[in-house]
Order: C-alpha cells, then structure tokens, then sequence
C-alpha cells in the first residue's frame, strides 16, 4: 500500500512562492507516476503537474506552464512542487497522486491519493 503525505501549503500574496512536498511511503514504485492535482471550492479537480520516477519525464498543465516546477528527490522518496508567480485563481487544496505505469492527466487514472494541503493566494 503506498502512502502520500503532502505538505508546506499555506497564504501567500500574490506573486509569491510556495514548495508543496510529497512524502512517500510504502512499496517500491520506481514504476509509478506521480502527479499533483488541485480542487478549488466547487470546482472538479484538475491536474497541474507530473513526473516519472525517473525524472526524464514532466508535464505540466497550460495554466501553471511556466511557473510551477516538479521535482523529486529518489533517495529521501519525495516529490516537491515549486510555485512561483503565484495568483489568486491558484488558490486550491493540492492533491498529489501516483499512477502505476501510466502517463496520465484524468484524476480517475491515478491509485494513490494524498489527504491534501491547502493553499491559499490572496492580498
């Protein structure tokens, strides 16, 4: 069973940074895809970013292109979100997932599910 623990959400003006982290516990995954996903109040969730274990492949949605950077750190099983130019429309509960052996941007596509962490733009 492989668990997500996200982390380092918080407030922040606009134009500000933000590093959101993921711990990951649990079997090997070298297989899995992790990806990080955000749920404004009354909206569906939608994707932001992914990565492979191996780091060689990331993708990132249209709105955060740019501006958001996906990392990880294999040897301490962490993956880290860098947000920077932050804005208002940002603000969101940050989700990070992982997907067994699959590129994938559908929420629906992903096993393993984080409990969130709140992040909040605004001046």
């Amino acid at each position: 069973q492989v668990q997500l623990v996200e982390s380092g959400g918080g407030f922040v003006e606009p134009g500000g940074s933000l590093t959101l982290s993921c711990a990951v516990s649990g079997p090997t995954f070298t297989s899995y895809f992790m990806g990080w996903f955000r749920q404004a109040p009354g909206k569906d969730r939608e994707f932001v970013a992914l990565i492979s274990w191996s780091g060689l492949a990331k993708y990132y949605a249209d709105s955060v292109k740019g501006r958001f950077t996906v990392s990880k750190d294999n040897s301490k099983k962490m993956v880290y979100l860098q947000m920077n130019s932050l804005k208002a429309e940002d603000t969101a509960v940050y989700y990070c997932a992982a997907a067994l052996q699959k590129i994938a941007t559908n929420p629906d596509e992903y096993d393993y599910w984080g409990q969130g962490t709140q992040v909040a733009v605004s001046s």
